[in-house]
């Protein structure tokens, strides 16, 4: 008999791997329940430490993979994000729940069928009825001028180098997390001019489109 894998033992073999720390990212992990951020027909595989297809050549990524995301983004309340390539929307409710209460989350995706679905998963947790995420339907690429600057930017999705409108939309003092080619790349923005990069090699997501 298979056994189905449970968000605790999911969380327990994050935090024994090292890849969840931070105790508010442990919280978002716990509360924020991927099985609400996936098709129906894999409810039951939510908690399986791997990718899993959303539609439209996009996926959920991998919870370990989110876990390092975080953990290098550091979000914490109170601050402004920008989610490029929201897509389920389950990086957008950690990320609310990370900022709220005053806190406000950006969520971007290009393709309009995953914005109204990733919408309404986020609006499990009501946090856009409070309006602590907003998910819009735009090109990541561009960023979100509108809200910008922003304190910290994740992009879910891979690109061959950063886009500009994403540096310059970036506080300075701010940390952004992005996939370029097969690395995670965390860019802390020094000033209007310069950058500085550290590089975690190993990584494979779909791509920014």
């Amino acid at each position: 008999m298979t056994i189905r894998p449970t968000l605790e033992n999911l969380i327990n073999k994050l935090r024994s791997n090292n890849w969840l720390k931070t105790p508010l990212i442990v919280d978002a992990f716990l509360k924020i329940k991927r099985e609400d951020f996936v098709p129906d027909d894999e409810k039951e595989i939510a908690y399986l430490d791997t990718a899993l297809p959303i539609g439209y050549n996009q996926t959920i990524s991998q919870p370990s993979v989110v876990a390092f995301m975080l953990e290098l983004l550091q979000p914490h309340p109170g601050e402004k994000i920008l989610d490029v390539g929201a897509g389920s929307g389950w990086t957008a409710a950690l990320l609310g729940y990370c900022v709220q209460p005053q806190g406000k989350v950006i969520a971007l995706d290009i393709i309009k069928e995953l914005v109204e679905w990733g919408r309404g998963n986020v609006s499990k947790y009501n946090f856009i009825k409070s309006r602590v995420v907003q998910y819009i339907c735009a090109d990541g690429k561009n960023g979100y001028p509108k809200e910008a600057p922003f304190d910290k930017i994740l992009v879910s999705a891979g690109t061959s180098e950063v886009p500009l409108a994403l540096k310059q939309q970036l506080k300075i003092g701010g940390k952004m997390v992005i996939p370029i080619y097969e690395s995670l790349v965390e860019i802390r923005k020094i000033d209007n001019n310069n950058f500085r990069t550290k590089e975690y090699p190993g990584f494979v997501f779909v791509p920014l489109v």
